[in-house]
């Protein structure tokens, strides 16, 4: 086939067309139908199968996370419990108002039960925190170390919560007396929508 052939192609007879003519249209023509295919049905098929792909792979996982935490339901539900029942338990040693004044005469009845001396006992300004507020008090007493040691255990063992910090003993070396300065702490469950008040002191202390 010469460029001369090509020249004198029919493009209305087509059965005049040589054999290699016909052929490379064909080809050319399936390669058109090939690409327009793709290009317009099956590309957007093969980006949906690839999207549903990755949402089985996330709706599998998240069939297994709750399928775990199905079967270990009945474990988090008594952990809950658990937590729940410490939990009440810890709010129970946290005195509420009305209770705050017998724990601060408890506090100086176990100091006078060992034979200590209160030289200060000052109840400081409520500090509020989340649920609780916090209730520092000055305490400054006299006596041997043994008594001391008895004291603070005494008051470690008290049904409430009450916590010492910033211990400081020093010796006034007469008759083997110490001097105990410290920072007692005790807590106040503050009820909802509740505000600290200042706690009165017991009569009769300093």
């Amino acid at each position: 086939m010469t460029l001369d052939d090509l020249k004198n192609i029919d493009v209305n007879n087509l059965s005049s067309w040589p054999v290699p003519i016909k052929i490379a249209s064909i080809l050319i023509v399936c390669v058109i139908i090939l690409f327009a295919g793709y290009w317009f049905l099956i590309q957007g098929e093969i980006e949906e199968y690839g999207s549903a792909q990755q949402k089985e792979v996330s709706l599998r996982d998240t069939y297994l996370n709750k399928k775990g935490l199905a079967v270990n339901l009945p474990a988090y539900k008594q952990q809950m419990e658990e937590m729940e029942q410490t939990f009440g338990s810890l709010l129970r040693q946290l005195p509420n108002t009305t209770e705050v004044p017998d724990l601060l005469v408890d506090i100086t009845q176990a100091g006078l039960g060992r034979g200590l001396e209160f030289t200060l006992f000052r109840p400081e300004k409520e500090l509020p925190k989340d649920f609780y507020a916090e209730m520092p008090i000055s305490v400054q007493v006299r006596g041997n170390y043994h008594e001391l040691a008895l004291f603070v255990s005494d008051v470690a063992s008290l049904p409430r919560i009450v916590t010492f910090g910033d211990i400081n003993i020093t010796s006034t070396g007469k008759d083997n007396k110490l001097t105990m300065s410290a920072k007692a702490k005790t807590y106040r469950y503050l009820e909802e929508g509740s505000v600290a008040k200042p706690v009165s002191r017991p009569r009769g202390r300093r």
